[in-house]
């Protein structure tokens, strides 16, 4: 009986002091699909002047050391107030960046990256309507974007499939008509697919 209650508390104590095993992230060749959305350029659910949000859809794809190539397609629309009416203005652009790697816990559950990314688009205002209603018409043509962004991003892992999301960024699109810069802070969750 002694003998039992040894060999039950060194297997419970072994099972206590072994470091925990954690699943396989940031692999190279690792995919995940991923979708964000947030604020631009601060934002209010009071329906005023620069009410603006983004979404997007990207894929993620990891090469050496935990960085990754990145993927994808986005939507930006930002209101501007005239009299009694919001005028959007709509950019829908697709992307390509780089993702760097620079911290994560040991327990590999919470990344830091900063990324760059080539941007390209198309802008409309009032989604081509020149006419409003009182009989203004607005000059800025609709045009093709181009140009980047700069990004940081925390990912936190919930389950090894499932990422968390948060990020920051500064896009910075020649050939807008309106405004060239954009600050958005988003949040978001990614899936791993193999």
């Amino acid at each position: 009986m002694r003998t039992l209650l040894i060999i039950t508390l060194a297997f419970a104590l072994s099972l206590f002091l072994v470091e925990q095993t954690y699943a396989q992230r940031y692999l190279p060749g690792q995919k995940g699909i991923q979708i964000t959305g947030g604020a631009v350029d601060g934002f209010t659910f009071e329906k005023k002047d620069g009410q603006a949000f983004f979404g997007g859809v990207a894929l993620s794809t990891y090469t050496k050391n935990g960085n990754r190539w990145t993927f994808g397609t986005e939507y930006l629309q930002k209101s501007y107030e005239y009299k009694d009416m919001l005028i959007p203005l709509s950019q829908m652009t697709i992307e390509g960046g780089h993702y760097l790697k620079f911290l994560s816990d040991p327990s590999k559950t919470v990344f830091f990256s900063v990324g760059i990314s080539a941007m390209a688009g198309y802008e409309t205002i009032n989604w081509g309507k020149k006419l409003l209603f009182d009989g203004a018409t607005i000059t800025s043509e609709d045009n093709f974007l181009y140009g980047g962004a700069v990004s940081f991003e925390i990912e936190t892992y919930l389950t090894d499939r499932v990422v968390l999301l948060l990020n920051a960024r500064e896009r910075v699109l020649g050939g807008s008509a309106v405004n060239k810069f954009h600050t958005q802070i988003g949040w978001g969750v990614k899936f791993t697919i193999n």
